[in-house]
């Protein structure tokens, strides 16, 4: 089957997501994240794109960016292939870290800008990762109040002064944004406990270890079909994020 055309947006903005390959995890550390911002930076010295939003989450990025002058794939893809350069080095692998092509949506209106620039800021508060977006800190909602060569705010600012920026992102964004499936299937870090003790009949990650191996896995297994994020099977079992993120799911 061939792939659909991407919807070209009027206004030149585009909501873009970036999941790791196999939904894997992208960033483990401060470096890694860093390293995606400098990124991020080194592409738009070299290109010409506006930046109005990213949230870096474990695996996969949100960006609202404008098309100026070049194409949004290759805009994207000089982000990409810099960082994957440098991670494959890192990590000691070879191949994609991407799934193969990114998502794209039209932001068409300012009704529907501002709503994205707030889905994209509240993802690791609906992730349940902090209480509030300032907390957060591989997103842009703190350039918003600073200055900043990489995100262009000016035109978000336009639209409401930074005082109801902050407002307006206390309120939970409602409207259906290009959600991902591990948005919708997200589960809280005290349901994943409660889901951890019911299948696995121990109290914490020491009692699990006791069990055998095979055991232990087939635990896992059944954890990440429950909907359970790599980090709170991580967190529950002390299984290896490696090994967690070799699970396919079943379709």
């Amino acid at each position: 089957m061939s792939r659909q055309a991407r919807k070209k947006s009027e206004s030149g903005i585009y909501h873009v997501m970036l999941r790791g390959i196999n939904k894997q995890r992208i960033f483990y550390n401060e470096q890694d994240y860093k390293m995606f911002i400098k990124s991020l930076i080194a592409a738009k010295d070299a290109g010409s794109f506006s930046l109005y939003a990213y949230c870096l989450m474990d695996n996969h990025i949100h960006l609202l960016i404008k098309e100026e002058g070049e194409a949004l794939a290759t805009v994207i893809k000089r982000i990409a292939c810099r960082f994957v350069y440098w991670y494959n080095l890192k990590y000691e692998r070879v191949g994609h870290l991407f799934q193969d092509r990114f998502r794209s949506e039209p932001v068409d209106t300012d009704e529907y800008f501002v709503s994205v620039l707030r889905y994209i800021h509240q993802n690791p508060v609906k992730a349940g990762l902090v209480a509030s977006c300032k907390e957060y800190t591989y997103s842009s909602y703190q350039w918003y109040f600073v200055n900043s060569k990489l995100i262009n705010k000016d035109f978000a600012l336009s639209l409401m002064s930074e005082e109801q920026f902050k407002e307006f992102h206390t309120k939970l964004e409602k409207k259906s944004i290009m959600d991902l499936e591990e948005t919708k299937k997200r589960i809280s870090d005290e349901k994943a406990q409660e889901l951890f003790k019911k299948i696995t009949k121990c109290e914490n990650a020491t009692e699990f270890a006791t069990l055998e191996k095979k055991q232990r896995r087939k635990f896992g297994a059944q954890l990440k079909e429950l909907g359970l994020s790599n980090r709170q099977i991580v967190n529950n079992t002390g299984l290896s994020y490696s090994w967690i993120e070799g699970i396919k799911l079943k379709k």
